[in-house]
């Protein structure tokens, strides 16, 4: 869309954007695709003017496509060749089977080699509308010139037929264990749950919980079994909480013959975790690293338009600006209990990436 609309000529990201000192980009997630631009607060009304245009009038050049593909399927390869990455994006596929969120986000290399300049026309026309569009501005900007000129181009758009439909939850979980041969002399383990949705009441217990279990050095599972019995390089945990359902991960790299044993130490944690709960002071930290986490993500101009463009989006921006204050509310009861629900250390999907057998 950066390459040229009907009233922008290519090279204008270079002419009105880098040339007054700003950038833009753009990114996907299994939920939205978003567009964004940060400009020195005197071009906001330029800057809205200008991703207004690339949104309805792209031009979609078939030369620019052929060289995107190329840049595609370059950071294709470039998260084959990533274990850590190509886990976290696997796991989805084991946890999700059958599942829109079980596909790569990226696409694969059959689908982007295949992609045609009318096939993707297709798409842009019919879901790059007016009725899909969230627009955030953030800055020292007037309200009122931003109204004005956000009507004056996206407001004037003709409307559409587009409905938002929701994506349908997941089916029911079968637990499943693979194991991908990959070179290289270090084993990966991934090790999953199905979490709660972004809006379920049960989200900020999870946060914490996940947080308690393996996202700092002082978590369960780095002073467990990379402290102190030295079984893995690198162990950490994720919680993403998306529309119509969440991911709880476990991921480590470890040497190959210690692949039984840490699988077996991390669901003994989780058990524990089930049985006795975590103490105030381990709440006490998550929270202040959920805190802290939160402040980062607004502290720039960009930070704070994505998370609430996000929020917009698949959520609501009241309950995101309410998030920090629901952590503050979760109490180890709680925790306790959603490692209950969530957490089964009999029923999980299980990926491993080993070295080939010498």
């Amino acid at each position: 869309l950066f390459k040229g609309t009907a009233l922008r000529a290519p090279g204008f990201v270079e002419r009105e954007v880098e040339g007054v000192g700003g950038g833009i980009n753009a990114g996907t997630s299994l939920d939205y695709t978003y567009y964004h631009t940060v400009l020195p607060a005197r071009r906001a009304v330029a800057g809205i003017e200008m991703l207004a245009d690339i949104s309805v009038n792209s031009t979609l050049d078939p030369t620019a496509l052929d060289l995107e593909k190329r840049v595609v399927l370059e950071e294709m390869r470039l998260t084959e060749d990533n274990p850590r990455r190509l886990m976290f994006r696997q796991i989805y596929e084991v946890i999700f089977a059958g599942h829109p969120y079980g596909r790569p986000v990226i696409g694969t290399p059959e689908l982007v080699r295949g992609l045609t300049r009318d096939t993707l026309m297709a798409f842009y026309r019919r879901h790059y509308v007016p009725e899909a569009f969230v627009l955030v501005v953030v800055g020292p900007v007037k309200t009122a010139d931003v109204l004005t000129v956000a009507e004056r181009t996206l407001g004037r758009l003709p409307r559409s037929d587009f409905q938002r439909l929701p994506l349908a939850p997941p089916g029911e979980f079968r637990p499943k264990r693979l194991d991908v041969e990959r070179p290289g002399t270090q084993a990966y383990l991934g090790l999953a749950w199905l979490g709660p949705k972004l809006d379920h009441a049960d989200t900020p217990a999870v946060d914490l919980l996940v947080s308690i279990l393996g996202q700092s050095r002082t978590s369960r599972l780095t002073q467990s079994l990379r402290e102190r019995l030295a079984l893995v390089s690198s162990i950490e945990t994720d919680y993403t909480p998306l529309e119509a359902a969440g991911v709880v991960s476990v991921v480590a790299q470890l040497t190959p013959a210690n692949l039984p044993r840490v699988e077996a130490e991390v669901l003994e944690e989780i058990r524990r975790l089930r049985e006795r709960g975590v103490s105030p002071a381990e709440l006490r930290r998550a929270v202040t690293a959920a805190e802290a986490g939160n402040a980062f993500s607004v502290e720039t101009a960009e930070g704070r338009a994505r998370t609430y463009g996000r929020a917009e989006t698949v959520w609501r921006l009241p309950e995101e600006l309410a998030y920090v204050d629901r952590l503050r509310s979760v109490t180890p009861e709680q925790i306790r209990a959603a490692a209950r629900r969530y957490l089964d250390p009999e029923r999980y999907g299980r990926l491993a990436f080993v070295p080939p057998a010498k």
